[in-house]
This record gives C-alpha cells, sequence and structure tokens, in this order.
C-alpha cells in the first residue's frame, strides 16, 4: 500500500542536498550519483532547484537550471523509496518546468543511461521525445536524450 503524505515544494537549500547526500540510498539505491550533486548548482541556480517537504523530511528533489538558449535543464531529478508512485515525480517537474518558465526557458532537456528504463518510462509518460546519443558523455558513453517543449501540460 502506497502512502500518501502531501509534500510542499520550495527551493532547496544546501542544507537540503546534505540531507538528500546523507539519505542517498533511499533516492538511488545501490547507485552511487553522490558526485552529481553539487552544491554550486544550488547556490548559483536556487530557483530551479526544488526540494518535496513533508513532515517526515524530503520526499523528492530536482535539481537543475536554465541555459542561455532558454532550455530548462534536469540534472537530478528523485523521489524517496516511500515516495515513488504517488505522483511526486510530476509534481516536481511540473514546478521545475514552471519556475524555468519563469526564467524564460521555452524546451526542457535531461539526459540518463540507456539501461535506465524507470527514467525512459517516466520521462515518455511526461511527453518528452527520447533518442540515444552515441558518445554524448565520451568516448563509448550513449546517453538517452530527452527534450519537449513548455509548457509541460501542453501536448508535445
Amino acid at each position: 500500500m502506497i502512502r500518501v503524505m502531501r509534500a510542499q515544494i520550495t527551493p532547496a537549500g544546501t542544507a537540503d542536498i546534505h540531507q538528500v547526500l546523507a539519505d542517498h540510498h533511499r533516492y538511488w539505491g545501490k547507485r552511487d550519483l553522490r558526485a552529481l550533486h553539487l552544491s554550486a548548482l544550488v547556490r548559483e541556480f536556487g530557483e530551479t532547484c526544488l526540494v518535496a517537504r513533508a513532515e517526515d523530511g524530503i520526499h523528492g528533489y530536482v535539481i537543475g537550471f536554465v541555459t542561455p538558449a532558454g532550455t530548462g535543464y534536469v540534472h537530478l531529478i528523485a523521489t524517496r523509496d516511500d515516495a515513488r508512485g504517488t505522483g511526486l515525480g510530476r509534481r516536481l517537474y511540473a514546478a521545475f518546468a514552471d519556475a524555468a518558465h519563469r526564467q524564460g526557458a521555452q524546451r526542457l532537456k535531461a539526459i540518463t543511461s540507456p539501461g535506465n528504463a524507470g527514467s525512459i518510462a517516466f520521462h515518455r509518460r511526461l511527453g518528452f521525445d527520447a533518442r540515444t546519443v552515441d558518445d554524448y558523455d565520451g568516448p563509448g558513453r550513449a546517453m538517452v536524450v530527452f527534450r519537449r517543449v513548455l509548457p509541460l501540460d501542453a501536448a508535445p
């Protein structure tokens, strides 16, 4: 049975990232992505780095920013193990899309590894186009690149 706790989505602070890192396994399981959690991104792009906070802690977060070309780039998005399947990931993406759009973004972009079936399915459900790009992250390191236009609630 999935517990639904209402989480409030607010801008993230560096203390939030430290908390996420302390509970890293709750968001990412055995995948070690701690090196991707850059406090500098939260400091510099605080309006588009968000956390979903509830009484029992941070249920999810998104770290992203808007590029000068008008792309809202999602660097990381995750929900805690006990918040999956509640629609929180969709709510976080919507909050990020709104914040990015206010900063002039006209499109969204994210990437994942080709083996991350959960991320690929999630992004496709949100209307993203998914394309595998060879050597995206260096020689021999293909990535799946997601793109879609804003607003998020519009048909892609």
